[in-house]
């Protein structure tokens, strides 16, 4: 697969000011030089895109769904170079980066069909009031690297099917998927339409306070959230945060404990834990907690960790150096403060590998427990009553999602009722259609990303009242 090194600036690639090496975590090696922005690029996509949008406004939904449809076509066209591009760069499995590039051509094709007409919002015999919405300017998408693909589409699909122009920065870690999806868009979107550019981390906050951008729409880190609405702040931009999350399962006592634990393993391993929304923590009775954490333990130890090209890989490297030592400080502070019985050390090879660690006996204020650890690495909690189990489980800055295991889907629904979090699933985990809104309460975030409100999010709402 040829591997576009080269960012999209009003409709050409271009090479940047400077460049950026790109690591393969599963080696920890260099693998690609890629283009790099500086400020004076930066301002260029910006400038671009604010010129491209009237145009791109005017055109109507229809028009803007067609050519969203045709960067899909030539997505799926390149579906599984995209995807051995994906674990490259980012260390997922393969068969996961592949279900990673599916979700991001299915997205583009349900923004592809999205219509956004004015309608009727109230009507008497003397006058009528339609809400037009219209788009708000420039958008600016800021995106992680834990999904460097379904991230950015996820922004700007809902982006441009609306009227607006874009300016995307991947992350400085993963940028090599973005930049291919900017080949594809190249041929398809008029000039300035959609900027795809690369910084070092140093850009974040020029493009968010950047006086021609009306919304940003960042996804990552809530320390980096926080960063980004003050930067928005003195304009009043339009903000969409989807930040961390400390996701809490709560297994109810009318489960069996070897039924649930490949679930639960699952759905905190997932993407080598990288996930926003994977579980963090889990809370189990009193009464299954010895044999949950049994369970739990044997899956870890089981559990094949490995270069996501290698088959049989289910849990891949962590995604960078910063976030490999974060987490090796983080197990220390875990076997210090409670008792890891599966994993607790990295991997002895080449790349970011840490083995898939489980920790019982740990106290709520450890960090495991308070901190989103973002890896694999699972704390388990014992509780006593069910009261006592939603308080702790609400006792945390974050709110983005929860599980709540059970056997009986109503009692399932009346706990998830009470969990202070932006989406809880009951007897499943990361359900996530395009059509339902998500995004976080508390300090996981602001707005909401998919669905009606998500595509609202891009729009300003403009009342016509008229008297009949």
């Amino acid at each position: 697969m040829q591997i576009n090194t080269r960012m999209l600036i009003d409709g050409e690639l271009v090479d940047g000011a400077d460049t950026l090496d790109v690591t393969n975590p599963a080696t920890a090696a260099p693998f690609i030089t890629v283009a790099r922005a500086d400020a004076e690029q930066l301002d260029k996509a910006v400038a671009a895109a604010k010129a491209a949008a009237p145009a791109w406004a005017a055109l109507g939904w229809e028009a803007r769904g067609a050519l969203l449809s045709r960067l899909a076509d030539a997505l799926e066209a390149q579906r599984d170079e995209m995807a051995r591009l994906l674990t490259t760069e980012q260390g997922k499995p393969i068969r996961q980066a592949t279900g990673e590039v599916i979700g991001a051509i299915y997205q583009l094709r349900y923004y592809a069909a999205q219509r956004g007409e004015p309608r009727v919002i109230k009507e008497t015999e003397s006058f009528r009031v339609i809400e037009h919405r219209t788009p708000l300017g420039v958008v600016a998408a800021i995106t992680p690297w834990n999904f460097p693909l379904l991230m950015v589409v996820q922004k700007i699909a809902p982006a441009l099917v609306s009227g607006n122009t874009v300016v995307a920065k991947p992350a400085a870690t993963t940028p090599v998927c973005a930049l291919k999806l900017a080949e594809l868009a190249a041929g398809i979107f008029p000039a300035g339409v959609l900027n795809i550019i690369v910084d070092a981390n140093d850009l974040g906050g020029a493009l968010s306070a950047h006086p021609d951008v009306a919304k940003v729409s960042f996804t990552g880190s809530t320390a980096t959230g926080r960063r980004v609405m003050a930067a928005g702040a003195d304009a009043l931009k339009r903000i969409t945060l989807e930040l961390g999350g400390n996701d809490a399962a709560i297994i109810l006592d009318d489960v069996d404990a070897k039924d649930i634990a490949p679930k639960i393993f699952n759905g905190a391993m997932v993407n080598a834990g990288q996930v926003c929304l994977a579980i963090k923590r889990v809370y189990a009775p009193a009464s299954m907690y010895d044999e949950l954490c049994s369970e739990l333990a044997r899956l870890a130890a089981e559990a094949t960790v490995d270069d996501g090209f290698n088959q049989g890989a289910q849990v891949g490297p962590v995604q960078n150096r910063m976030q490999y030592e974060k987490l090796l400080d983080l197990l220390a502070d875990s076997a210090a403060n409670g008792k890891v019985i599966a994993g607790g050390q990295p991997v002895d090879r080449d790349g970011y590998f840490i083995a898939p660690t489980i920790v019982r006996d740990i106290a709520d204020d450890a960090r495991l427990v308070r901190e989103e650890q973002f890896g694999p690495i699972l704390p388990v909690l014992s509780y006593e009553s069910l009261d006592e189990v939603v308080s702790r489980a609400n006792d945390s800055e974050y709110g983005l999602g929860g599980t709540i295991w059970t056997s009986d889907t109503d009692r399932g629904i009346e706990v998830a009722m009470r969990i202070d979090s932006g989406t809880v699933w009951v007897n499943q985990h990361l359900n996530l259609p395009f059509d339902v809104p998500f995004g976080g309460s508390k300090q996981s975030g602001i707005g909401r990303e998919g669905g009606d409100e998500g595509i609202q999010a891009y729009t300003q709402p403009h009342i016509i009242n008229v008297a009949l």
